[in-house]
């Protein structure tokens, strides 16, 4: 069984898909931890009420991102964390982190990488882009995380369609009941040893 840690920035909604995962043993893995670079991210009460320990670090307290990040580090190498999820988590993590969780960092991300992703690209602005460019189809992807923005190795990727009636919060709202399929489905699969990298991309190999 592995051990994960989320880190949130908000509501969590994507953090609840992977506890009810983990609670219905959909996911074999126990969430360790929950961090959030908020101090009222809603994603922490969801925490607390499935008896998940929670980290909230003020990020004005430290000099440095690196200091910030260090002290991260040390939690999660007493949580013995095997994998970081990064669910809605608005920070952007130093090479400190990536570089001791190379491989083993996860990002939900709401389009279809690599279009509308990178610095900016993130919540609303991204269905508001979406909604501009007037494309027909959106979705949301799973990737690792590396030092480029957005810029890991894609894991899984599912779409939907933009429709000649939808706003952003409409289009917002599709995105995120796709985001917590695949995100589910991508932890599970990392939890069961079933990702394999081949050139640039990653894949999921059959149960």
């Amino acid at each position: 069984m592995k051990n994960i840690a989320v880190f949130i920035s908000g509501g969590g909604t994507n953090l609840q898909a992977i506890i009810n995962a983990t609670e219905n043993k959909e996911i074999n893995a126990k969430i360790k931890l929950v961090f959030s670079n908020k101090k009222n991210a809603y994603g922490l009460e969801r925490a607390k009420k499935a008896n998940i320990e929670t980290l909230y670090l003020n990020r004005k307290n430290f000099s440095k991102s690196e200091e910030y990040d260090e002290e991260i580090l040390k939690v999660l190498k007493e949580k013995d964390i095997d994998l970081i999820v990064l669910a809605g988590y608005l920070g952007i993590l130093t090479s400190k982190i990536i570089s001791n969780y190379r491989g083993r960092i996860i990002n939900i991300h709401p389009s279809l990488i690599p279009s509308f992703c990178g610095s900016g690209f993130y919540g609303e602005h991204v269905h508001k882009a979406v909604i501009k460019k007037g494309v027909k189809i959106t979705g949301a992807t799973t990737h690792f995380v590396d030092e480029i923005i957005d810029g890991g190795a894609i894991i899984m990727q599912d779409t939907v369609p933009v429709q000649m009636n939808d706003d952003y919060k409409s289009i917002a709202e599709k995105v995120l009941e796709v985001e917590h399929k695949i995100l589910v489905k991508t932890v599970k699969a990392f939890c069961e040893n079933r990702i394999i990298f081949k050139e640039n991309g990653a894949f999921i190999t059959e149960e």
